[in-house]
């Protein structure tokens, strides 16, 4: 096996256990393995061992990667945050987007006329490096969504602050669930996806409840 196969082999362990103590089914949680700087023969690697979802941070390097690979049998997720003038290279290329922050994304999306799944990102830890809206920005966007017919919301993403003890971020996997509960009570959206966790912290996420772990260091090594 090689070091990748090894390193999917591990993740793919520790899900069954967070899940398992959580009393959850392995099937919920989907790993999206996040290749921002990873070449793509080790994407391909990480295809031949059975790895279907990927995760790109910037779009112009997600653009050359998915025109040379390609998405069949595969989806690829645009985590990072998108500038407007950038947009037009996102439809056709990705199956999600996690990082919708703003209605004028959700528009320029929508005008491409092409099936997309977007996931709201909340900056739950207010830090000011981060991306992402409040509960009333979210609702605000949430007023609108009845008007998309191409864009379906699907969920809720946040990034937690890097923490040597994930203990100590499990507040935020736990606000974000019940902000997904909250909202789908109050706009009917039936929205499912909690995209949290990563690999110093996606254990906690998925015992919070995470449908999505965003794991890079841990499938690939330290980014160069």
């Amino acid at each position: 096996m090689t070091d990748i196969a090894d390193s999917i082999k591990v993740v793919r362990e520790k899900i069954e256990r967070a899940c398992d103590k959580a009393g959850r089914a392995p099937g919920e949680v989907t790993l999206v393995a996040v290749t921002k700087t990873v070449e793509a023969d080790k994407i391909r690697t990480a295809i031949q061992y059975g790895l279907k979802h990927f995760g790109e941070n910037y779009v112009q390097e997600a653009r050359a990667k998915i025109d040379h690979i390609g998405n069949e049998g595969i989806h690829w997720h645009m985590i990072g945050y998108v500038q407007m003038n950038k947009v037009k290279y996102i439809q056709g290329r990705f199956d999600f987007i996690h990082s919708v922050d703003r209605w004028e994304l959700l528009e320029k999306l929508e005008k491409y006329g092409r099936p997309m799944k977007a996931l709201f990102e909340l900056n739950l830890s207010k830090e000011a490096t981060k991306h992402g809206v409040d509960e009333d920005g979210l609702k605000r966007l949430l007023e609108k969504v009845g008007s998309l017919q191409h864009v379906k919301p699907v969920g809720l993403m946040a990034m937690a602050p890097y923490v040597d003890d994930p203990e100590r971020v499990r507040a935020i996997f736990s606000t974000l669930r019940k902000t997904l509960e909250k909202m789908n009570s109050e706009f009917s959206q039936g929205m499912r996806e909690l995209s949290m966790g990563m690999s110093s912290d996606f254990e906690v996420a998925i015992e919070e409840g995470a449908t999505m772990v965003r794991v890079g260091t841990a499938l690939f090594g330290e980014r160069i």
